[in-house]
């Protein structure tokens, strides 16, 4: 195969950039069209779809999505960036806690908030990034940003001395700094917290199951089955509602004309519902095979969809 297509759902290893991983996918796949889909830290595994040739025009859907994480926080002293890795700023002579302060804290981070970006991070500030800055050992005031928690299942708190320390999954919402959520749930509770690990364990619809590590993927490319790992642009985009185009209007639809509500069937969608964007499949007229014919807007008082992304 000479052009790889579609959504690689690689595993990223700690010790890896973001930027490391699409090098090496760029030079095991003999391709440069690859990008990511969110950028993960280098101490930090987990999911790292990469999309590959035609793909690299959805990473700004796919960017957009929820991500989830399985992250330890522990409570009692703070660091200078956020995580266990950092040089200690404060601590705590003792914590006293009880596990139902500690889950309702918690708990309470479910929804949207603010955070201020850590210092350490890739945030730029008048053309210079952050971590830049925090390494020239300076600090600047930073603009809160808002968020969204969208879920967090606590899973194991342990009060054990001197540090209690607790286990959660959480959703959240693209720019979501974990670190920073730990920080705050310390503060919340009157102590000082760091972020102990984190794991991504699922970015938008790709989850820690279905990926692959650069090694295996390596082994999957010497016997031929590396594509069939791969995620398909259209599936790639589940998030959107699909539609299919008449069989009358398809060859408008390939020659990338604005299609009406007469000439699409909505699967599974109210038309109430319909509007924003939207999957549009049809039949080739020389084959009859369904296809992906791209990404659609549609306006709902015009009653139209107008192509946005075309992939036939």
């Amino acid at each position: 195969m000479n052009d790889w297509e579609g959504v690689l759902p690689l595993w990223k290893e700690a010790g890896l950039t973001s930027h490391d991983c699409v090098a090496r996918a760029r030079r095991l796949l003999k391709q440069r069209r690859i990008g990511h889909t969110g950028t993960l830290d280098p101490d930090v595994s987990g999911v790292l779809p990469l999309c590959l040739g035609r793909a690299t025009r959805i990473v700004e859907y796919l960017q957009e999505l929820p991500k989830t994480y399985e992250a330890a926080l522990r409570i009692g002293y703070a660091t200078d960036t956020e995580d266990a890795g950092g040089s200690v700023t404060e601590r705590a002579d003792k914590v006293t806690l009880s596990e139902d302060e500690i889950r309702n804290a918690v708990l309470s981070f479910v929804g949207t908030i603010e955070q201020i970006p850590p210092m350490y991070s890739a945030v730029k500030v008048e053309g210079k990034r952050l971590y830049e800055l925090a390494r020239e050992g300076h600090t600047v005031e930073r603009k809160p940003r808002t968020v969204t928690v969208y879920d967090i299942d606590v899973q194991e708190v342990r009060l054990e001395a001197p540090y209690p320390s607790v286990s959660f999954r959480v959703t959240c919402s693209k720019g979501t700094y974990i670190r920073t959520l730990c920080a705050d749930i310390g503060r919340s509770l009157g102590y000082p917290a760091v972020m102990a690990s984190l794991v991504r364990t699922g970015s938008g619809s790709i989850r820690k199951e279905q990926c692959i590590t650069l090694a295996e993927a390596e082994r999957l490319l010497s016997t031929d089955s590396l594509e069939s790992r791969l995620v398909p642009i259209d599936a790639a985009l589940a998030h959107m509602p699909a539609g299919e185009v008449s069989d009358n209007a398809v060859r408008y639809a390939l020659q990338g004309r604005t299609l009406f509500d007469s000439a699409v069937r909505m699967e599974g969608v109210l038309p109430l519902e319909r509007a924003g964007l939207v999957r549009l499949f049809g039949r080739r007229p020389e084959t009859g095979t369904r296809t992906f014919i791209g990404i659609y807007k549609r306006e709902d008082e015009q009653g139209t969809y107008i192509p946005e992304k075309l992939f036939i």
